[in-house]
């Protein structure tokens, strides 16, 4: 997680900014039937023009984006797990070097060209031949380097914003419009209609929802919720996640709370005297780059101001990957992983 995407839009154009023309994509903001119904899979299927919304803007699509650019690993698996894999130009993301094995859209990674590792920008997505950007607030677009949907709408270049990222109110200083794993379904399912792919996606959100439920099944109605802190980073203050962020669902969903949870905010920085306050009984630390996982925990194992706290005198912290955390497909697992050590927290 970039000190880019951490830092919080401050901004006031976002209104503006997602008012899109999305010209290369063959979309343009309006009603219905404001659409112009052109391009050969349009006659073809009926199924074009089509209205959807996008963090508060309706747009309508003539035809499916062909050379979409992703930007991070969550939202490249979103478009893979969909199998658009053929409507991509390429993935922009880091190396974080979690497993992409053992996840159902591995081959997504092998068919796709993984276009670069450093932030995306819009020369690189100029030399993609993009039709649309599938970013996210301070996951790609900010208004600090320019590369915003109204940016690319210049460049004749359409934009798909990140639900988990909308922006939170005029400010722009929050983000964070719906709970978390809402906005992976909502995402899926407006994704399936723009690609003409909706029983794809259907079928992902039920299988989602199921293995949710399956997860939370196994906790027990009346017992204990385990108290959690997100640890993401940061030692003279902690980077943690709020109400709109990944991590609230998959700590309340799998049986926890979340001690951040009443932070309007997806991604934001807190004291440490906060986290002392609220005397989590678990950490979750989210594991990326460099301080690697162990690196964070021996920090918080050693720090001083948290020694007393209930999850470093008792050692328990449980490590979730980057990919896990955010807006993606490994959200439902992630939910499933940690109630399993729930179950082990409260059982001891």
């Amino acid at each position: 997680m970039t000190a880019t995407r951490a830092r919080a839009a401050t901004a006031v154009a976002a209104v503006a900014a997602l008012a899109l023309t999305l010209t290369g994509c063959g979309a343009e903001v309006g009603s219905a039937d404001s659409g112009k119904s052109g391009g050969a899979s349009a006659k073809g299927s009926g199924h074009y023009p089509v209205t959807v919304e996008n963090c508060g803007q309706k747009v309508t699509y003539d035809k499916a984006p062909r050379r979409v650019v992703t930007n991070d690993v969550g939202i490249a698996e979103i478009m893979f797990a969909l199998g658009l894999e053929d409507h991509m130009a390429g993935y922009v993301m880091p190396d974080y070097k979690d497993s992409r094995e053992d996840v159902p859209w591995k081959d997504g990674y092998k068919k796709v060209k993984w276009l670069s590792k450093k932030q995306i920008n819009k020369e690189l997505v100029l030399d993609a031949k993009a039709d649309m950007v599938f970013a996210g607030w301070n996951y790609g677009f900010g208004e600090g380097d320019g590369f915003t949907p109204a940016g690319l709408k210049k460049l004749g270049i359409g934009s798909y914003v990140l639900t988990e990222s909308c922006r939170n109110g005029s400010s722009a200083k929050s983000r964070g419009v719906m709970p978390p794993l809402e906005a992976l379904y909502t995402d899926l399912t407006t994704l399936g209609k723009i690609f003409d792919v909706e029983d794809r996606a259907a079928e992902l959100v039920a299988g989602f929802k199921k293995q949710v439920a399956d997860a939370q099944a196994e906790i027990p109605k009346d017992g204990h919720r385990p108290s959690v802190f997100l640890y993401d980073s940061g030692q003279d203050k902690p980077f943690t996640s709020g109400a709109f962020a990944g991590p609230q669902d998959i700590i309340t969903k799998a049986g926890g709370t979340n001690v951040m949870g009443d932070l309007k905010d997806t991604w934001a920085t807190v004291s440490w005297e906060s986290v002392v306050d609220r005397d989590p009984e678990v950490i979750l630390i989210n594991n990326y780059g460099s301080p690697n996982a162990e690196q964070k925990k021996k920090f918080l194992m050693s720090y001083g101001p948290l020694a007393n706290v209930k999850a470093v005198k008792n050692h328990r912290v449980f490590v979730l990957d980057y990919v896990d955390l955010v807006e993606s497909p490994r959200n439902p697992s992630a939910i499933a992983a940690l109630a399993g050590y729930l179950k082990e927290v409260r059982a001891g």
